[in-house]
């Protein structure tokens, strides 16, 4: 392909997301959006303009946040036409958060929300509460994690998923004891 640099470093395996500046850039629609979009493969600034349906300013704007953050890099310049084309990447293929924090969980699950409206697709989104001892709820935990982290892609002309795995502990009501 004409537009795609010939060989880029693969991105780290997984990132933990953890830094206030992480979260801050994680809580704002778009820059979810890049971070998608950059999920599979570099790209420029016009690419993902065109690709977004958003303004070249607007991406490099929140490119550059997501750059200060640690989320994405610079990969490979190229001199095009008299000037110079960047090609972002992502800086890890997963991005874990480590300790969940209302912020950036906030910020994510708006990004998903935003996701699921806009899929052509019809969506899968389940909430069930389950007892479980903690042996079985961290047994269920790697189970998910296993069979995302196992999931085998398509051919980059298939249409691209998105997955959200959560696993919690609900937090007893306020106000009410325990008993043993």
């Amino acid at each position: 392909m004409r537009d795609q640099p010939s060989c880029l470093p693969p991105p780290e395996a997984v990132l933990e997301i953890g830094a206030p500046e992480q979260f801050a850039a994680l809580s704002h629609p778009l820059r979810q959006r890049l971070l998608f979009a950059l999920g599979h493969r570099p790209a420029t600034i016009s690419q993902l303009a065109a690709q977004l349906d958003a303004k070249k300013g607007n991406v490099a704007h929140h490119l550059k946040v997501l750059r200060e953050a640690g989320l994405v890099h610079v990969a490979e310049t190229r001199q095009v036409r008299g000037g110079t084309e960047q090609y972002y990447q992502r800086t890890a293929r997963h991005m874990v958060v480590a300790e969940p924090q209302a912020a950036g969980t906030a910020a994510m699950l708006a990004a998903v929300a935003q996701e699921l409206d806009l899929s052509p697709a019809e969506t899968h989104l389940t909430l069930r509460h389950l007892r479980l001892n903690p042996a079985k709820a961290r047994e269920l935990g790697e189970a998910l994690a296993k069979l995302v982290d196992e999931a085998e892609e398509d051919a980059e002309d298939q249409p691209v998923h998105g997955v959200l795995v959560a696993l919690y502990e609900q937090a007893p009501p306020t106000g009410t004891t325990s008993s043993a």
